[in-house]
């Protein structure tokens, strides 16, 4: 049964920042998981406004409270993680929280005072053992990703079809049925209820470093947190698992670390691990809305051939620039390691005071780019051969106070790529590279996920191409294929079109989602019309809180469609002698595009 999310401020707006953004950590209550069909601002067939997001099955997770960014825990995880150690999986026992031994010294017990749990066991763990990896990271891997896509036991059964599945968890989805007949033979319900004050407590203890993580990483980057709908940031916590390692991944728009609590300190987790996929979280939209311009770096790959990066980073070069770009940032925010000098409080006005401060903090400036620097220098042999160039950027964005969105477009159509490529020439790479604690998904986009993927990347001809193919079926998903074409024609300056298909959403979609957000854009069409259709736009906007989707950005939308005619934004800069060929965006898109420079150099 599902219940109502609690947070841990129990809901705390972390700060407002240039417009008023807020930020909304929550924090799930650990022991009631969302029922499959129970209502959630995550819904697995949640559209996007912004950067159209429905590509793949989305992972189950408690309730989010409307939040995209949650701290949880997930009973799914903590059966898994259960039978990883009752079948020997004792990975850095001595640091976890006292929690991990409580638990395997109760499931010992009861596996102690039933033969029939001791059957259930064997049979479990014979299937582990046979299903070993030899290396430890991938073998705990593989089980993780099953987790992230089963139901609340005790059905503990895939969310979506095995195809959709992340491939490394096709290999142990076996385990469920033996899985299931195990904890019911040792009660796994009752234990994990017990201790669900265990679970809270360090969901606690790791909210604060949490919060102040991305409040702190948000107001350097000059930024409020993403605001694309459809994408998420969850920190899921399992103290069963070993604390010295960080699991992450990326599946489609669902960016999830899992991570375990240390026992001293209690509650400690690897930060800057977490903090590393929250930059990807709030870099890649920025990243990729420029993709295509991006096409003028390939040069730079050819560069990377004999780097220890892995095969992606070799032939794709946005990837590339993100982990680059994210380095770069990390690097100028690294702790040091040395102290850095006191201000002297307002009551000290001694002029050889404030020079002795002013000479002090000469010095550790110096001493602390000495070692950025050497950073910088491992990151390229690495291979990561644009973090010299990001640093520099990134450097001169602090000293202007412009926000890293404001700064993209410079960054990436102001690059002399000839100048940096032959840079990455004259580095001898190292024979190793760095550890990368990012796992993504190598599921390979089919159908209308594809076509949303496609609307993202700004490939509309594929993305129509696919939705056609869906109507062409008679069983494919019509609703989903037209919404995806209504938005394409929307970005083409089709508007007959649009509303055509925004139509045939409205008359054969169920989902909540979809259908309100077509109801908001059909409103912004009538307001931006030749010829305003102001009361037919106002009916719309009212239409979609009548839908009552839960996501807030919905109603958001709807109340300001209420309060005023949507006005269209412009995405170029033109000079007043240039016609305004604007393209037709109902859809909100450019009012978060980030900067993008003028196509003739300054």
């Amino acid at each position: 049964m599902s219940s109502p999310t609690r947070s841990l401020s129990r809901q705390t707006a972390l700060y407002s920042l240039c417009l008023a953004a807020s930020l909304f950590l929550t924090t799930s209550n650990p022991a009631h998981a969302q029922k499959p069909d129970s209502s959630s601002s995550s819904s697995s067939d949640t559209p996007t406004r912004d950067i159209p997001t429905k590509p793949g099955p989305r992972i189950a997770q408690p309730e989010a409270g409307g939040s995209a960014i949650t701290l949880e825990t997930s009973e799914p995880l903590f059966y898994i993680a259960v039978a990883l150690n009752t079948c020997g999986y004792d990975a850095d026992l001595a640091a976890s929280s006292p929690v991990r031994q409580k638990i395997r010294d109760e499931i010992n017990a009861a596996v102690a005072a039933s033969e029939a749990a001791r059957t259930s066991r064997d049979a479990l763990c014979t299937y582990v053992r046979e299903h070993t990896l030899a290396d430890g990271g991938l073998n705990l891997a593989q089980y993780i990703s099953l987790s992230l896509y089963l139901s609340p036991p005790p059905e503990l059964t895939p969310t979506v079809d095995e195809t959709e599945l992340p491939p490394d968890s096709t290999q142990v989805v076996n385990i469920l049925p033996r899985l299931r007949i195990f904890a019911e033979d040792i009660h796994l319900n009752a234990i994990w209820a017990a201790h669900r004050p265990d679970y809270e407590e360090l969901t606690s203890l790791v909210h604060g470093p949490l919060t102040k993580m991305i409040l702190n990483t948000n107001i350097y980057l000059r930024m409020p947190v993403s605001s694309y709908e459809g994408r998420r940031f969850l920190v899921l916590l399992e103290p069963m698992l070993a604390p010295s390692a960080t699991n992450a991944r990326i599946y489609a728009n669902d960016y999830i670390i899992v991570a375990s609590p240390s026992g001293n300190p209690l509650g400690a987790v690897h930060m800057d691990d977490i903090r590393h996929i929250y930059l990807h979280y709030e870099i890649e939209p920025l990243v990729y809305s420029r993709a295509q311009a991006m096409e003028r770096l390939q040069p730079l790959l050819r560069a990377v051939q004999s780097a220890p990066l892995d095969y992606t980073y070799k032939t794709e070069i946005v990837p590339l620039i993100t982990e680059c770009l994210i380095k770069a940032i990390e690097t100028h925010t690294m702790d040091v390691g040395i102290p850095k000098p006191v201000r002297p409080g307002p009551q000290v006005k001694a002029r050889a005071d404030l020079e002795r401060y002013d000479a002090d903090m000469s010095t550790y400036e110096h001493q602390a780019e000495a070692i950025r620097r050497k950073a910088v220098d491992l990151a390229m042999r690495q291979g990561w051969v644009l973090v010299d160039y990001f640093y520099a950027e990134i450097g001169s964005m602090e000293k202007d106070s412009i926000s890293l969105k404001d700064n993209m477009g410079q960054m990436v159509y102001g690059m002399d790529v000839d100048r940096e490529r032959h840079k990455a020439q004259q580095i001898a790479f190292l024979p190793n590279g760095s550890h990368d604690v990012l796992r993504r998904a190598t599921t390979q986009l089919t159908g209308l996920q594809l076509a949303e993927f496609k609307i993202f990347k700004g490939d509309l001809a594929g993305a129509s191409e696919i939705a056609n193919q869906v109507l062409a079926d008679p069983a494919g998903d019509h609703a989903e294929a037209h919404y995806v074409l209504a938005r394409v024609n929307l970005m083409q300056r089709q508007p007959g079109a649009a509303i055509g298909d925004f139509q045939e959403v409205l008359d054969t979609s169920k989902n909540p989602r979809t259908l309100a957000w077509s109801h908001i854009y059909l409103g912004r069409l009538y307001d931006i019309m030749p010829e305003p259709d102001r009361q037919k736009a106002i009916a719309e906007y009212q239409a979609a809180l009548t839908v009552r989707d839960a996501q807030p950005d919905t109603k958001a939308a709807a109340e300001q469609g209420l309060k005023k005619p949507f006005v269209a934004p412009k995405t170029e800069h033109k000079t007043p002698e240039e016609p305004d060929d604007t393209p037709l965006d109902p859809s909100g898109k450019a009012e978060k595009d980030a900067y993008r420079p003028p196509t003739t150099p300054h």
